[in-house]
């Protein structure tokens, strides 16, 4: 499990930004360190108001750039005015807010909490199926915390999942290590049979499914995307972290799945739901990754056009069989990184370009930057409509929105 530190300059908007880091942060297990010298990353959440501030968030990048192991930069600067950081030579990551957590974990998978329970946040309810995975990845720190996949009853899940719909959740968010090998340890692998009687839940509200690895999916692959197709309530989401490309990297990895059986989970779905999205996660720069392996997994990004992606440059987790290994150096990293991370913001940006113009039901999930909600389409898409509270709507509405414009990897749009 990383140890995180985290500074945010700027107006409350951001602090708030960081909030949602941290939370997320510690709800997968990871831990605030003493300062940024203790810390595994360095997350910096930046300003951009005046000139003067630029030259602060630049300064004080390159000084945790020195303090730390790893750097991420956020926040108004990263997103309006990222290519200072690169022109200045700084080795960080920059990336909006939303994909921070997901970076800062280092592709493991997350923890959580150890009694399990369900947790409503606003409108939101997180719901954790299960502990523990049945992976043993080379890199990943997180098994030595959790163990192998320990699954409760369907049934228990379900009345947890009631619950939150009468507290009030209009999304449930299932999460765990590995959601797709829910039941595993007690023979059967149950996810699709646990959303199935989730949906049948009387109340109106959606479901998100969290991380599930390929390994674990690719035999329950069929049943669980006629389950997507035929539940309204799910989100036509699925997160599946391939991780590479390669499948000599994927075997340093320890990975449980190749790409050809990647390939088939993703083919399924396409099958079977005509507009879902796909998020994926990619580890660039694992010791072991040659310039071929690179270009393979830059090309398997080409070919399945993930709308949503997880980014992370490899770094070391202590105690871990791939801390032995001898590393690359910090230069290719960041030059594979900024490849893929261009590559990403060129096929993320088509997909939500293609949405301009069209009607979406979507979910108030919670608020956004001043007066914006965040809201979620049938796909789990992003989508801001801004000057909230002169339309009257909150957090938990379902409405229909026409998309006006996009951000890239967010869209806008107005109520009909």
């Amino acid at each position: 499990m990383a140890r995180y530190h985290i500074e945010t300059y700027g107006c409350t908007s951001n602090r708030g930004e960081s909030r949602h880091i941290e939370q997320a942060l510690r709800d997968g297990g990871h831990h605030p360190a003493d300062g940024p010298e203790e810390a595994d990353v360095a997350i910096l959440n930046t300003c951009t108001v005046v000139e003067k501030t630029e030259r602060n968030m630049i300064r004080r990048a390159e000084e945790l750039e020195r303090e730390t192991a790893d750097l991420i930069i956020t926040g108004c600067m990263a997103l309006a005015q990222g290519d200072e950081f690169r022109e200045a030579g700084i080795d960080a990551e920059v990336l909006h807010w939303d994909d921070v957590p997901n970076a800062a974990m280092n592709g493991e998978c997350p923890t959580v909490t150890p009694d399990t329970q369900p947790v409503l946040d606003g409108q939101v309810g997180i719901l954790p199926i299960a502990r523990g995975c049945m992976s043993n990845c080379s890199y990943c720190i997180t098994k030595f915390a959790t163990g192998r996949i320990d699954s409760p009853p369907v049934e228990e899940n379900v009345e947890k999942a009631r619950a939150l719909v009468h507290a009030g959740a209009t999304e449930i968010r299932v999460t765990g290590q590995d959601t797709g090998v829910y039941g595993w340890d007690k023979g059967d692998r149950k996810l699709a049979e646990l959303l199935d009687r989730i949906c049948d839940i009387e109340g109106e509200f959606r479901v998100r499914v969290g991380m599930a690895n390929p390994g674990g999916v690719h035999g329950i692959r069929e049943e669980l995307a006629d389950v997507f197709a035929e539940n309204e309530k799910l989100y036509n989401f699925i997160h599946l972290p391939v991780q590479s490309g390669s499948d000599d990297v994927l075997e340093d990895m320890r990975r449980q799945h190749r790409v050809d059986k990647f390939l088939d989970i993703v083919e399924t779905f396409d099958e079977r739901l005509d507009y879902w999205t796909l998020s994926t996660d990619f580890i660039v720069g694992f010791p072991t990754e040659t310039d071929h392996d690179h270009a393979q997994s830059m090309a398997l990004f080409r070919e399945i056009r993930p709308e949503k992606v997880n980014i992370t440059r490899f770094s070391k987790r202590p105690g871990t069989d791939a801390a032995d290994m001898k590393g690359l150096g910090g230069t290719i990293k960041k030059e594979r990184s900024k490849a893929m991370s261009e590559l990403k913001m060129d096929i993320v940006g088509e997909a939500y370009e293609e949405m301009v113009g069209t009607r979406r039901e979507v979910l108030v999930v919670e608020e956004g930057v001043g007066d914006s909600v965040k809201c979620r389409d049938g796909a789990y898409r992003q989508i801001i409509v801004q000057n909230a509270s002169e339309r009257g709507v909150e957090p938990g509405d379902f409405l229909e929105v026409e998309v006006t414009g996009h951000q890239t990897v967010y869209a806008f749009a107005e109520p009909v």
